[in-house]
């Protein structure tokens, strides 16, 4: 990056974290630092819900994840909009009624501590995997940037994160995700317009789309229904519901997003705007991936997107091989240029056999092409046993890198980094709320002052901190982030949704019941994720459905003696 990247870059990350401490100057006990004391308007609440879901993964990969195969990832969202506003018509008055600090506080009123604790404990499991494959997401830009071993920059990225969330809690977090998130957006904007911009002066915005759409990449809608496919409208309706329902509903990282409201209708409010905003948001971050591959086919791609790795390949003993490849990868490269523009011509012709013939020649070309590409990933991968050679993560950020001017280089980096520091900082909040309050004030000192309690959130904020740059060494190798973080949660949501549903909904149902037959439903999600029986959005559906089938058949058996209760 030029010494402008660098001066944008460190100013506007320096100037949020001023702002968020001074934001949150006030902050005395823990209702301050985990409530923000209840003092957010609907359209903060609005922000921090989108800046806490919208973390790094979703600017850096998600690009990527649609140049590589195409929006269908979009269906994930469809069960979210309705997801939001049963959540509004249930579970949110509930919550604001109780005055709870965290969503398990009530588990222990209506069941007993052991289901408490045990939905406290998976939520952090979840949470902490999770968050630490975010943190993953901004230690790669740093280590393409300077070349640094990712091992240093999780390390760096992560300790930043730590300072930022002890000292700022909640309220920090909620004040400058609503600054963040005018930048990203702002930022986006650009890119995508960036991205029309540095096509050929004769093809528009249409005709990119155009064809996107005819290499398949514009594919929002799948309508077949098959059980092992990741996404198509039945798993993004039905399967991304639950998911959406459990996330929002059961997850503190968000719970305590809008437990921060004024009040019930601002926390309404704040959620039902957000199942306005996530699916047009996520289509225009998808859609840009689909323009970034129609850039990739009028200029050339590199055969492997991650430079640092492929240099690194160059110096070792399938360095000629890999060479080699690339030269054919590029020659490749050279006709798609040329078959591109045929495509182009034949669809402003309207002529379907014309657009027929370019097209077919044009994926031809395209697939000899991929079929060069996975020798030489092969090879990559030859050459430095345990390298991951998904690059989906590094595609977005290699087009930011050698196409965008100076100056907007700088601010899309910063636009990737704020939307990590947004959403890791809420989530090593929640889990620091979940763990002061469902544990150690519960089980270890219930008798603690306020300010006892302050320092003993902090500190947890400091564990999980270290935690999570722990669990983000092992995230490089996980492929697309996006997806990784989304296939974490499948593992644990359905069973959490489960024991809620029972609690606001079985009033017969007692706390032993639920307790194991969510171990039970546990074990059987994580048994069926691994024979790859079910695409992981299903998993949400079956982790819920279990809980409340054996929940009711294990209270039936101890009401008959046949168990101890």
């Amino acid at each position: 990056m030029s010494s402008l990247d660098w001066i944008v870059l460190s100013f506007t990350l320096i100037a949020i974290i001023v702002y968020g401490i001074w934001k949150s100057r006030d902050q005395r006990d823990i209702d301050s630092y985990f409530l923000g004391n209840k003092s957010m308007p609907w359209f903060i609440v609005l922000l921090s819900i989108i800046g806490t879901q919208a973390s790094a993964i979703t600017f850096l990969s998600a690009p990527g994840q649609a140049y590589t195969d195409g929006m269908r990832f979009v269906q994930y969202y469809f069960g979210l909009p309705l997801a939001m506003v049963i959540l509004c018509v249930t579970f949110v008055p509930i919550y604001h009624k109780l005055k709870v600090y965290t969503a398990y506080e009530f588990l222990e009123s209506r069941f007993d501590v052991k289901t408490r604790t045990l939905t406290s404990v998976l939520f952090m499991l979840s949470r902490g995997l999770s968050t630490g494959i975010s943190i993953c997401a901004p230690s790669i830009i740093l280590s393409s940037l300077l070349g640094w071993s990712i091992f240093w920059t999780n390390i760096g990225m992560g300790g930043l994160l730590i300072i930022y969330t002890v000292m700022g809690g909640t309220k920090a977090v909620s004040y400058t995700q609503t600054l963040q998130l005018v930048i990203v957006f702002t930022g986006m904007f650009l890119a995508g317009w960036m991205v029309v911009h540095l096509l050929p002066a004769d093809v528009s915005f249409t005709d990119a789309l155009h064809v996107s759409g005819k290499m398949d990449k514009l594919n929002v809608i799948v309508t077949d229904f098959k059980w092992k496919d990741k996404y198509n409208i039945w798993s993004g309706l039905i399967g991304g519901f639950f998911l959406a329902f459990s996330y929002f509903g059961t997850d503190q990282s968000q719970v305590g997003r809008y437990l921060t409201a004024k009040s019930v209708k601002e926390s309404r409010l704040g959620l039902l705007m957000n199942g306005l905003v996530k699916v047009p948001m996520q289509f225009l971050i998808l859609m840009l991936g689909a323009l970034v591959f129609v850039f990739y086919l009028y200029f050339r791609a590199p055969i492997y997107f991650n430079e640092a790795q492929l240099v690194k390949s160059y110096e070792s003993a399938e360095g000629p091989k890999i060479k080699a490849l690339e030269a054919q990868y590029n020659e490749l490269s050279t006709t798609k240029q040329v078959q591109v523009k045929a495509l182009a011509a034949a669809i402003k012709t309207g002529s379907d056999a014309e657009i027929n013939r370019a097209k077919s020649a044009l994926q031809q070309t395209d697939k000899a092409s991929q079929v060069i590409r996975k020798e030489a990933l092969d090879a990559i991968k030859a050459s430095t046993p345990g390298t991951d050679t998904d690059d989906t993560n590094y595609i977005f950020l290699h087009f930011v890198i050698h196409n965008l001017p100076k100056g907007l280089v700088g601010l899309l980096i910063a636009i990737i980094f704020l939307a990590a520091w947004g959403s890791i900082a809420a989530a090593l909040n929640s889990l620091s709320s979940t763990t002061v309050i469902d544990i150690y004030k519960r089980l270890i000192k219930p008798d603690g002052s306020d300010r006892h309690y302050l320092r003993v959130s902090k500190m947890w904020t400091l564990i999980w901190g270290i935690f999570c740059i722990a669990v983000a060494q092992f995230a490089s190798g996980l492929g697309s982030l996006i997806e990784a973080v989304n296939v974490l949660g499948s593992w644990f949501y359905g069973t959490i949704l489960g024991i809620f549903l029972m609690a606001f909904y079985a009033k017969r149902t007692k706390g032993t019941a639920i307790f194991w037959a969510a171990l039970v439903a546990e074990i059987v999600v994580i048994v069926v994720f691994m024979m790859d029986v079910i695409s992981f959005l299903w998993l949400n559906v079956l982790g819920c459905l279990l809980v409340i089938v054996l929940g009711v058949i294990i209270q039936m058996v101890m009401n008959r003696g046949l168990l101890k209760k």
